[in-house]
């Protein structure tokens, strides 16, 4: 059988999120010294400019001063808890945020700002970063793959080359706590997180400990693919 090294499978991993969809980048080219910069400094995990337009085209009818308080609610944390901070973020994604404003005729109207379009899926913005540098507290590290909706980091992708099974399962799941440990911002929007060698894939989410990392599934229970080929 054959399998990929690191390079191959990060590689081959954006080409299948490109088939489903995703916009692909090369982060340093959106770097705060890239080309086409999209980030201030390397401490910023939101790319606020996809964020802000897609709160605008998916909140059409809320009043500009709304959508910059609901930004701000996003990207200021509430705790200093990363765990806590996660589970206000996710309270975001389900239930929305609140926002007040005034109307024309001077009434307070109370509403909700919504992250992300849940009825017309390409009204989102789908992204894939790999190679994305994040320094926090002077320390850089730099996951393999993160995936960006409307400019929020939900998913990191940690992918090891496949020597003997499991091994690379389990040094991905380590290498992903290591990032929790160093650059916890980035894991405030975490909705999951991927370990793979190319053979195996396992999903977990922020509090998972790696028994708790499982197969990855379709929603009729099929096994996908591998992207390894025999």
């Amino acid at each position: 059988m054959y399998t990929f090294n690191e390079d191959e499978l990060e590689k081959a991993t954006l080409e299948w999120l490109e088939e489903l969809g995703y916009e692909t980048i090369f982060a340093p080219d959106i770097s705060p010294e890239g080309e086409y910069p999209e980030r201030t400094d390397y401490s910023d995990v939101l790319l606020e400019g996809r964020l802000q337009d897609a709160l605008k085209r998916i909140n059409p009818n809320i009043p500009e001063e709304a959508l910059t308080d609901a930004f701000r609610k996003i990207k200021i944390p509430q705790s200093p808890g990363l765990l806590l901070n996660n589970r206000n973020f996710q309270r975001m994604i389900t239930d929305g945020i609140d926002v007040q404003y005034k109307r024309e005729d001077g009434s307070i109207k109370t509403d909700k700002v919504w992250l992300f379009d849940y009825e017309k899926e390409d009204n989102n913005d789908w992204l894939a970063l790999n190679q994305f540098t994040v320094v926090e507290n002077n320390v850089e590290k730099r996951p393999d793959i993160v995936i960006f909706i409307n400019g929020i980091p939900l998913v990191v992708i940690e992918l090891k080359s496949f020597t003997e099974e499991n091994v690379g399962i389990t040094e991905g799941y380590n290498q992903l706590q290591t990032y929790k440990k160093y650059i916890p911002s980035l894991f405030i929007y975490n909705s999951f997180m991927i370990t793979s060698d190319g053979v195996n894939a396992r999903v977990g989410t922020l509090t998972s400990n790696e028994e708790w990392f499982v197969i990855w599934r379709t929603i009729d229970g099929e096994e996908i693919e591998s992207l390894a080929r025999p």
